[in-house]
């Protein structure tokens, strides 16, 4: 038996006026998501439990089964177990995202927190530039890919108040700087990444180029170590992890999965879809689960554009969900689950915690006449089925049914 949850990282949205009201899921045409939801079971699912953030970090840990109630202590130690960082009980890592400030009337506004989606190659020169300035004493520095990178403070202060980037685009820094615990040290590192990247060689041939500096770095998404029991040591399943994004590769890796590397694989837009779908289908070859993520969907809508997350839900649904429904019928059983980690939608440009849409199919399922019913937020909406505690769904994927609800 087959499991794969394909996950489409905020493919759930609002209605857009720039697609008369439709949402993107409504608007693209993806015939395969569409026969999932028609063939298969389809409801909702809360990924994103009171109170907590709506990250990639919570919902995607949602998403493999595990309360992040119970389990979730930060984003960026999730990231450390990605990129094989060890720590101790004390230490904490944050997310150091590399980021472009404009003056304003009432201080630095966030204009870009991707630094103009500055590539991986150019980042690294930064970090390690930075590194040499303001590692020490307990600060180490870690360069990710693009603009994603961490930050690891040994024996740290804990309880500081911190705003990802993502979420004051176009607004003021002001009131979003660090406070409490830990603030000041914090803001004199960020104050000294600045004295350094102002003249920066990379910036300099990036305003050359008339594109965005990587200005600022920006700290968020702290915690401490997280522990998890494996999926192996909970399902008897052995698997792997498919992604271009650290934060869900460390959470494969915290849950026992293999991490498989994908050429192309940008994390973006111009992601090799195709090859995601390839990769995926050969771990399936020797193993029995696979979390393929697409980040392309969450980066349309941190963009506001609904056109650009049309374009990416179209390719996942004709280069990735096409082959792997294909190749899965030859495998024999199998349990697809699609669904995102939260919603963003365009018009807000960050995450929701919107209940989002989810749909199952199972091989036995595959030729059954469809019903009349398309993957839309809406669609899902109506058929009544709706998991609260959304950590519970993986339960219904390997169990084989919907009535955990």
């Amino acid at each position: 038996m087959k499991y794969v949850i394909i996950h489409g990282d905020g493919m759930a949205d609002w209605p857009c006026d720039e697609l008369g009201g439709r949402t993107p899921l409504e608007a693209a045409r993806k015939p395969h998501m569409d026969s999932i939801a028609a063939r298969g079971e389809l409801g909702r699912v809360a990924t994103i439990p009171a109170g907590m953030p709506p990250g990639s970090d919570v919902g995607t840990m949602t998403m493999l089964g595990y309360d992040p109630a119970k389990y979730h202590t930060g984003r960026a130690p999730i990231e450390a177990a990605s990129m094989g960082i060890a720590m101790g009980p004390r230490d904490l890592a944050f997310r150091m995202n590399l980021v472009t400030l404009a003056d304003g009337v009432d201080g630095a506004v966030m204009q870009d927190f991707t630094a103009g989606h500055i590539s991986s190659e150019e980042a690294a020169q930064i970090v390690a530039d930075l590194r040499t300035a303001l590692a020490g004493d307990g600060i180490e520095l870690y360069n990710g890919v693009s603009y994603r990178h961490l930050m690891i403070w040994r024996d740290g202060t804990p309880g500081t108040k911190l705003t990802p980037p993502h979420d004051i685009t176009g607004r003021s820094t002001t009131e979003y700087l660090p406070s409490g615990p830990g603030a000041e040290r914090l803001s004199v590192l960020m104050d000294r990444a600045r004295d350094v990247l102002r003249a920066h060689p990379v910036n300099l041939a990036r305003r050359a180029a008339g594109k965005a500096e990587a200005t600022s770095i920006w700290f968020w998404g702290q915690g401490l170590r997280p522990a998890v029991p494996t999926l192996e040591e909970r399902f008897k399943l052995q698997g792997g992890c498919i992604s271009a994004v650290d934060l869900v590769n460390g959470l494969g890796r915290l849950a026992g999965l293999e991490i498989i590397t994908v050429p192309g694989a940008t994390g973006f837009l111009d992601t090799d879809y195709a090859a995601k779908g390839r990769y995926g289908l050969d771990l399936l070859r020797r193993k029995d689960f696979l979390l393929l993520h697409v980040e392309a969907p969450d980066e349309a809508g941190h963009m506001g554009r609904a056109d650009l997350k049309i374009e990416a839900l179209e390719r996942i649904d004709e280069l990735i969900l096409g082959p792997m429904l294909s190749g899965l019928a030859a495998m024999g059983e199998f349990a697809l689950l699609l669904m995102p980690d939260h919603a963003t939608p365009c018009k807000l440009k960050t995450h929701s915690n919107d209940p989002v849409p989810f749909a199952i199919l199972r091989s036995a399922q595959a030729s059954a006449a469809p019903a009349n019913r398309r993957y839309t937020e809406a669609d899902a909406a109506r058929t009544g089925i709706f998991f609260e505690h959304g950590h519970r769904l993986i339960e219904a994927l390997i169990g084989g049914g919907t009535n955990l609800q």
